[in-house]
């Protein structure tokens, strides 16, 4: 699957300027490190590439601070159990986001984004509600292994 990188950087500058706020160049500049990337990034990872692709340095603190904004704005998830950051694959889709579900690969660390229907997340709501829990936020992440990985194509 090829990624337009310049069509998600439209619809991620049209998603801002809808929500009155700026995709700036190095928010767009971080971003399209992620979309580049086939695996999950860490902060300093982010640095590196950066480093590497536009030959411009960028403080680690600024790269946290950015990812809280694409964060915010939708543009990038954040993998809780890895700390780890990846682009949401549906920036460019002109439907409704569901609640993202990761399955993350343990052997080449590969992410696939897949949503989990309103319904689904209702029912899992209740269960949790009955149990006297409070939920802080609905993102589930599930390791196991990728097809790639099954098939021996790594």
């Amino acid at each position: 699957m090829t990624v337009d990188i310049d069509h998600i950087i439209q619809k991620s500058q049209e998603a801002c300027a809808s929500a009155g706020v700026k995709l700036t160049t190095k928010r767009k500049n971080v971003l399209i490190v992620l979309l580049r990337s086939p695996i999950p990034l860490s902060a300093y990872e982010i640095v590196e590439r950066y480093k590497v692709q536009l030959n411009e340095t960028l403080p680690v603190m600024s790269v946290y601070r950015i990812l809280d904004f694409l964060i915010h704005e939708k543009l990038v998830h954040k993998l809780e159990t890895a700390s780890l950051y990846i682009a949401c694959a549906h920036i460019a889709c002109d439907h409704q986001h569901e609640t993202p579900q990761f399955l993350i690969c343990d052997r080449c660390h590969s992410v696939k984004e897949i949503g989990v229907k309103k319904h689904v997340m209702a029912e899992l709501a209740r269960g949790i509600q009955n149990t006297g829990f409070t939920l802080a936020h609905q993102q589930l992440e599930l390791h196991g292994i990728c097809n790639r990985c099954q098939n021996g194509s790594i």
